[in-house]
């Protein structure tokens, strides 16, 4: 469906982001900056699909060759 543009070391590094701001999301029910944090839905998603859309504007690609 998608072609593949992100690597190994930059989808872990997409998931890790993307828990750690959603979890603040739960740790800080009452902080007023609780909401920001929701933006780690994109990093997670575009880890987990191993596709990030700006990469493929910019005809970036952090795979290897031969997995690209």
């Amino acid at each position: 469906m998608f072609k593949k543009n992100v690597g190994t070391i930059d989808r872990a590094a997409r998931v890790i982001a993307g828990v750690v701001l959603l979890a603040l999301f739960f740790v800080y029910p009452d902080a007023s900056w609780r909401y920001w944090t929701l933006i780690g839905i994109v990093p997670l998603a575009t880890g987990l699909m191993s596709n990030c859309p700006l990469y493929s504007i910019l005809g970036i690609s952090s795979c290897s060759p031969e997995k690209a």
